[in-house]
């Protein structure tokens, strides 16, 4: 019998399993793929936690697979001596989210652990700045983050109130390992661990010190006063834990104008109006569009369930709704910040800008022009995270800003994940900062541009689910590595990262060099021109991604040779 067989066959009669459970399983007897893709595996606990689909199954997100997430991590946290400070809980919209909360603090709890759970649903970034408010030892954000309905997901964050770093990652990685028993995970009463002291709410004594750290990153009030009542601010939580947050800041700062996606506006786990509750998805801005042109907005923005990420539309010079990539609204933020802080004389000497090796190089331009040193780190904010704690105990730089090409950036020390709160109220600011001036968004975006050069960035997305998907990836990183391309059509490589193994190949000199970031699955190509594409696979999804970037003169120039490198590049897995 099949290992994955074998695994259903012990859930369908294992009394540990509840009645539920069973019944669940009874459904998909007889269905061997179905089986085969709950049971192949373990759903793998990485360096972000857990993240899959809802359901019955060792490859599932279940009561299950959480508690024995949790033990793994409540041993973890014992070996730390952090019991007493405890661990802060959040969850967001999704189907589950706040089931899975309540089996996560009543696991830790158990295990002689406090917990500070949010009464209601609130968002990532509220999340990391609890843990880092109440001094916790450590947080859990129940969420997949902008994963299809069907997901859901565990991060875990550390103390500093970023995810988990190496080498501790790797280290709970190997506690959550060590449970190979469902029935290890210990749980307890709900009201005994209340009585007990060890289960807290929380709630608006947070949300009120959240919203007003954030509200003292505001750059110019004076301009939002002068004006509230001339800017039309379209927003849509997606259905997700943006809703509440976003109003209050943006009222709270001043803004009269804001106008609620209605359709998308309360908490919904199934997104009934979006495929992809994704802000990088342009159909989910379908409805808010539609409302956009009826009230005449000059922004629409949209957060995903969790709220760490933003998307953005704006007029152009003809009235017509642009998109902005991840890329282009980080950058916006970013010259509007390092310009009004230099315009105030409150730029740091020693500042830094960090963003992600996958991100626009349009960042350092910016940064340069500034006298703001650029740090590249591996995809993912954690590493921002660990850069900002690392300045801090330094004392060698002062963070400025860190953004990431996914729609997410930070905009202060507060929290240590993006946070697409504060950048709502950012980029409300500087809508209200350059209508003032006489010019939209978008057209600020085309003068950035103008003044630094046209980068212009893509991404090939190519989805590979199941066992044979998870093999198929592994395969075309092996071959990337082995390979050494030297060019991708007429576009010449210069240099190929190895970031695996620490390892760059000069191709021009033909010589090796060793790389100073974290062994990651990530091979980066130089290309002449400035260009550059970067290949990974995804930590959270059953996918490959290429990031491929350009530079020219103009924006059709730019975008004409990314569509062409971007042929060529899709050849190596056609």
């Amino acid at each position: 019998m099949e290992k994955y067989m074998e695994r259903y066959q012990e859930w369908c009669n294992n009394p540990f399993f509840d009645d539920k459970t069973k019944e669940e399983l009874k459904k998909i007897e007889g269905n061997i793929r179905e089986i085969e893709d709950r049971f192949y595996k373990d759903l793998e606990f990485g360096t972000a936690g857990l993240r899959g689909v809802i359901g019955i199954g060792t490859n599932r997100m279940n009561k299950y697979t959480v508690a024995k997430a949790t033990q793994g991590f409540a041993n973890f946290i014992i070996k730390n001596n952090g019991q007493e400070r405890g661990v802060a809980i959040s969850y967001d919209s999704r189907n589950m989210s706040k089931e899975f909360s309540e089996y996560t603090a009543l696991c830790f709890n158990a295990n002689g652990i406090k917990t500070y759970v949010f009464e209601n649903l609130s968002p990532v970034p509220e999340l990391s700045f609890a843990v880092r408010e109440l001094n916790c030892i450590a947080g859990v954000m129940i969420t997949a983050s902008h994963n299809p309905p069907e997901y859901n997901g565990y991060k875990v964050y550390w103390e500093d109130g970023a995810q988990v770093s190496s080498p501790k990652d790797k280290l709970i990685i190997e506690e959550v390992n060590n449970i190979t028993d469902f029935s290890q995970a210990k749980t307890m009463n709900k009201e005994e661990a209340i009585k007990l002291g060890l289960y807290n709410t929380i709630g608006k004594e947070i949300d009120d010190k959240y919203i007003n750290i954030l509200k003292q990153h505001v750059i110019n009030p004076e301009v939002i006063k002068e004006m509230q009542k001339d800017i039309k601010i379209v927003y849509s939580p997606l259905h997700g834990t943006g809703n509440i947050p976003v109003r209050r800041i943006l009222k709270e700062i001043g803004f009269e104008n804001v106008y609620i996606v209605k359709e998308q506006e309360l908490p919904d786990g199934n997104f009934p109006t979006v495929d992809y509750p994704n802000p990088e998805d342009k159909n989910a801005f379908k409805l808010g569009l539609e409302l956009a042109k009826e009230i005449d907005a000059d922004i629409i923005l949209a957060t995903d369930p969790d709220a760490d990420r933003l998307g953005v539309y704006a007029k152009d010079s003809n009235g017509e709704y642009q998109s902005f990539t991840g890329n282009m609204s980080g950058c916006l933020i970013q010259e509007y910040i390092l310009s009004q802080k230099k315009e105030k004389n409150k730029l740091p000497k020693n500042g830094a800008v960090i963003t992600s090796i996958v991100s626009s190089k349009l960042s350092k331009a910016i940064a340069d022009a500034y006298g703001i040193e650029t740090i590249e780190v591996l995809t993912g904010f954690k590493y921002i995270g660990e850069q900002i704690k690392k300045f801090e105990e330094t004392k060698e730089k002062e963070y400025v800003f860190g953004f990431e090409e996914s729609y997410g950036c930070l905009i202060g020390t507060y929290a240590r994940d993006k946070d697409a709160i504060a950048s709502t109220m950012i980029l409300c600011e500087a809508a209200a900062f350059y209508k003032k001036q006489g010019i939209t968004l978008f057209e600020q975006m085309l003068n950035i541009y103008e003044k630094y050069g046209y980068y212009r960035e893509n991404i090939i997305t190519i989805t590979l689910k199941g066992s044979e998907g998870a093999e198929k990836i592994k395969s075309i990183m092996q071959n990337l590595k082995q390979e050494k391309i030297n060019n991708f059509g007429k576009y010449k490589v210069l240099k190929i990262k190895d970031i695996s193994n620490s390892v760059y190949y000069d191709l021009n000199k033909n010589t090796t060099g060793e790389i100073n970031l974290p062994k990651s699955e990530v091979v980066y190509y130089e290309i002449e021109n400035d260009y550059w594409c970067c290949v990974r696979p995804s930590g959270t999804e059953p996918k490959i991604k290429f990031y491929i970037g350009t530079k020219s003169n103009s924006i059709e120039t730019s975008d004409k040779e990314l569509e062409e490198i971007t042929k060529e590049i899709k050849k190596i897995v056609e």
